[in-house]
């Protein structure tokens, strides 16, 4: 289930403030890594796509690579394989004739590591995150979309410039692409 279209997520707020300018389209699958969207994404995109139709493509992924590889061995990807993803997802796009000014990279936001803990402990398992491992990927998505030629929108530090409101506003994204914006 992919969380960002239901109410208050940010793929939903994207296509209230685009309506009759361009269709938004997602095809995030909740709890992906870049490992498996990698993957997925020729099925996603073709050459058929047809990349003139295309207004931007976004790649927003890190969150679930840099869960802590011994507490989360399923999602967690090498940070250097992730930026390798991130780099083969957007040769793949310029391949299909998507080009670099249509691709967003956005990084994985920061994580408020007291209120992900209380969720884990609720199923019985132990904090799999930590907010400074997110940022090594965060800062990897940053270095690709530089090397990529690619945009890049860093909210794992825009996120941060207040953090007195995004840990009150916790996965409200809307609210808080406003304040970026």
């Amino acid at each position: 289930f992919q969380y960002s279209f239901q109410e208050h997520g940010w793929g939903a707020y994207l296509a209230e403030r685009l309506v009759r300018k361009c269709d938004v389209v997602n095809r995030g699958i909740s709890g992906y890594n870049t490992r498996w969207a990698k993957l997925i994404l020729p099925r996603l995109i073709t050459e058929s796509t047809g990349a003139d139709s295309i207004a931007a493509v976004t790649i927003f992924f890190g969150a679930n690579d840099s869960a802590l590889k011994e507490l989360n061995p399923k999602q967690h990807v090498p940070l250097e394989e992730y930026a390798a993803n991130l780099k083969g997802m957007v040769q793949y796009l310029k391949s299909v004739d998507i080009t670099a000014d249509k691709i967003i990279l956005i990084t994985p936001p920061p994580l408020q590591e007291s209120a992900w803990e209380k969720a884990c402990l609720a199923k019985g398992d132990k904090l799999n995150r930590c907010n400074a491992t997110t940022g090594q990927y965060a800062q990897a998505c940053v270095q690709v979309a530089k090397e990529c030629g690619t945009d890049v929108l860093d909210l794992w530090s825009l996120m941060q410039k207040n953090q007195v409101r995004w840990n009150q506003e916790y996965l409200k994204l809307p609210r808080v692409v406003k304040c970026i914006t």
